[in-house]
């Protein structure tokens, strides 16, 4: 029975998702109440914010979805990897995969979303919450204090500029993500050596 309403509620939070998610792309994130998405998902406004909190969690909850990824990558690496190793790994096999995370997608869905996003102040301002507790995570998974929050601080900000790039040459380039990946993995290397040059010695990764 557990299983069976662990299934129902997921059922549920995706279909709120779904709901939003078109509505906020129709229409623009601020032209739709919430009372709306609830009706389209068939629940009402209580049941709606027991699984998001808030209105912009209904768009960002993809993004949420990543904030303790970093420090997952970290606690779960290899051993003999050293925290940056992984992450560095990560990011790359983040852009063969072509993950909205890293902005290396063309999908015209991932793109219009990301459009949504960028061209909402609020959404933003939420992004930037979720980035904030990435960096307070890893930082924890880095063995906590101040060379560590340092550390998790540019780690989170080199990785935004990197997708931040990638999405700008295909949204504003228009190239395709096939023809933006070799130079985007060209730009991680070199991010991630920075960040080692940088970092060392000292720090925690």
């Amino acid at each position: 029975m557990s299983g069976l309403r662990e299934r129902k509620k997921q059922q549920t939070y995706q279909a709120i998702s779904d709901a939003a998610i078109a509505l906020f792309l129709a229409r623009g994130f601020d032209q739709v109440p919430v009372a709306e998405v609830a009706a389209a998902a068939g629940v009402s406004k209580p049941t709606l914010f027991r699984y998001f909190p808030a209105k912009e969690d209904l768009a960002l909850h993809r993004f949420a979805d990543h904030r303790d990824e970093a420090a997952r990558v970290v606690a779960g690496r290899p051993a003999g990897r050293s925290p940056l190793g992984a992450l560095h790994r990560h990011f790359l096999d983040g852009l063969a995969r072509r993950d909205p995370v890293t902005g290396l997608n063309d999908d015209p869905d991932v793109l219009a979303f990301h459009r949504l996003l960028y061209g909402t102040p609020s959404l933003v301002a939420r992004l930037y919450a979720y980035q904030g507790a990435s960096e307070r995570a890893l930082a924890e998974a880095l063995g906590g204090g101040l060379p560590a929050r340092l550390a998790a601080g540019q780690i989170v900000a080199v990785q935004r500029i990197l997708a931040e790039e990638n999405w700008r040459r295909i949204e504003g380039g228009g190239e395709s993500a096939d023809a933006v990946h070799p130079d985007a993995v060209s730009a991680a290397d070199l991010a991630f050596r920075q960040l080692g040059d940088g970092l060392a010695p000292g720090h925690p990764v």
